[in-house]
Formats: C-alpha cells, sequence, structure tokens
C-alpha cells in the first residue's frame, strides 16, 4: 500500500501497522492486486489489528471533549435566554440583584448529557435483545423488528420526557436562584401544582415543531428531487437553506416554550385572576330598582 507524504504521518497515528504491513511485501498492493474480496478482507483485517483500540480511546477522548464544551456553551446560552426572558416579563424591577451560579446550570446540562449517553446504550441493548429474539435455527425477523421499535419508542419517550423536565428546571436556577437539586425540586412543584398550563404550553409547542419539521422535510424533498437535473452545488444549497430555516423556527418555538414557562413562574396565580376579575357583591341598599318608581322607597332596615 502506498500513501502520500502529506498523509502519511496522521495515518500512522491511528493505524500504524498499515506501514509495517506494506513493507512486508515491499510496498506493492498485493491483496487489491488479486481483486478478490476474501484476500482484501483479510489485508483489512491484518491492516487494522492492534489499531481499533487506539482509534476507540481517540474517539472516547474526542466525545468526552465535545461533551464537555456542549455543556458549557448551552449553559452560558441558557443563562442568556433566560435573563433575558425574566428581565422582560419582570418589566426590569428587580428589587435585589440575583446571584444564580453557572455551577447549576451545568449540574443540569450534564445530567442531560448522561441521559443521552443512557439512551443510546440502552438503544445498543435494544439492538442485542432484538437480535437475541431471532437464531439461526428458529428465525423470526419479524420479532425481532416488533421488539426493537417497541423498545426504541419507549427509550426515546423516556429520554425525551427526561429531557425536557431538565430543561424546565433550568428556568429556576436563574429566575429563583436554585442549585441544582433545588431546581429539580422547584420543578417537580411546578408540574404538581399547575399541571394543565404546563402540558397545554408543552404540547401546543411540540405540535408546532412537528409541523414545522414535516414542511420542511416536505419542501427539502423539491431540490432532491432535481437532483439528476440540477448542478449538485444548486441542489446542497437548497438543502441547506431549508435546514437553516428549520433550525432557525426550532429555536424561535424553543424560546417560546420558555417564555411560557416563565409567565406561568411570573405571571398572577390563577386564584389572584379570578378573584381580580369578578364582580363586587350586589346590595339591594346601594342601588334598587324599585327607588325609580315615584312614591315608592325601598323597606329601610329597622333600628336597633
Amino acid at each position: 500500500m502506498e500513501f502520500r507524504p502529506g498523509s502519511d504521518g496522521a495515518v500512522s497515528i491511528f493505524f500504524p501497522r498499515i506501514h509495517v504491513y506494506a513493507a512486508g511485501h515491499g510496498g506493492r498492493n498485493v491483496p487489491a492486486a488479486t481483486r478478490q474480496p476474501a484476500l482484501v478482507w483479510q489485508a483489512m483485517a491484518r491492516i487494522l489489528q492492534g489499531s481499533v483500540p487506539r482509534a476507540v480511546a481517540t474517539l472516547i477522548v474526542l466525545a468526552l471533549a465535545l461533551t464537555l464544551a456542549w455543556i458549557v456553551l448551552a449553559s452560558l446560552g441558557r443563562a442568556a435566554t433566560l435573563k433575558t426572558l425574566f428581565e422582560y416579563f419582570r418589566d426590569g424591577d428587580d428589587s435585589k440583584p440575583r446571584t444564580w451560579r453557572l455551577s447549576s446550570l451545568m449540574g443540569l446540562n450534564f445530567l442531560r448529557a448522561a441521559a443521552m449517553l443512557a439512551a443510546v446504550v440502552s438503544s445498543v441493548g435494544a439492538v442485542l435483545l432484538a437480535g437475541a429474539a431471532s437464531s439461526k435455527t428458529h428465525p423470526s425477523p419479524g420479532s425481532a423488528l416488533l421488539i426493537f421499535c417497541m423498545l426504541i419508542l419507549f427509550i426515546g419517550l423516556a429520554w425525551s420526557m427526561l429531557n425536557w423536565y431538565l430543561s424546565l428546571a433550568a428556568i429556576f436556577v436563574v429566575g429563583a436562584e436554585d442549585t441544582t437539586f433545588g431546581a429539580l425540586a422547584a420543578a417537580a412543584h411546578l408540574c404538581c401544582s399547575r399541571p394543565g398550563p404546563v402540558v397545554a404550553a408543552a404540547a401546543w409547542f411540540g405540535v408546532a415543531h412537528a409541523v414545522s419539521f414535516v414542511t420542511a422535510a416536505s419542501v427539502a424533498a423539491f431540490p432532491l428531487a432535481f437532483a439528476e437535473v440540477l448542478p449538485a452545488g444548486v441542489v446542497l444549497g437548497g438543502v441547506i437553506l431549508v435546514a437553516l430555516i428549520y433550525f432557525a423556527s426550532a429555536d424561535f418555538l424553543y424560546v417560546g416554550r420558555l417564555a411560557a414557562y416563565v409567565f406561568l413562574i411570573e405571571g398572577p396565580e390563577p386564584e389572584s385572576i379570578q378573584a381580580h376579575s369578578m364582580p363586587p357583591a350586589f346590595s339591594p341598599l346601594d342601588d334598587d330598582i324599585l327607588s325609580d318608581i315615584p312614591g315608592l322607597t325601598p323597606p329601610q332596615p329597622a333600628a336597633g
């Protein structure tokens, strides 16, 4: 196997046995010259032997670094968004300065990342469990597919609900200066005390998000349908444009849902709204229709 000098060093970091195998055959592409898939597969297995652990370790370190960067950036972005929303609903009247801690938001985002990791591991387990339902002696691909779909559905629902709950708890970190676990408790109290408005906000914005996704997917199918007629750059540009518009609308809906939750927290209580909207009690002594008839006066209360 031959490598160009520009990519030789980068490839040798992850797959150092490539050079050893190539040098043992005088630098010639011996398996590829035979044009036999079995020999090519054996050659690739020898090349990757011993390099897979290094590649896996590199991917793990890269995933951890990206997760840490996401936790920090997501915490800063959530803090800026919620701070603006609270300032809007409070009309800038803050009697005391807010001293919320960024570490609490980072703790919630760490839990979100852990929930995502648990969902990925559970999905792998679902694949293995579904595969165990269909053996070589008794194949049953339909049962395996049904088990896999049901498990993935439950995993997706559990992850989405947990992710939504952790996102809701972040509001109390900025608005009420709670800690990570204090915000979780406050979010649970909000869901128990006002379940109707919370579910309504989540449901309506979820429906709007689903409509936005279906619309974007339908529009993106148009440039793909003309892939054989239009240039590749035009098709790719159209798909990217539709994706950017969809991401902007999804972020807009997400901020709108956060604004609805902030209003539920900062707005007046339902009891006070109902008491304020009710008319005052009618008193017959204040305004009695009998007093409009000449010569007829309403009865006076007895003295003593």
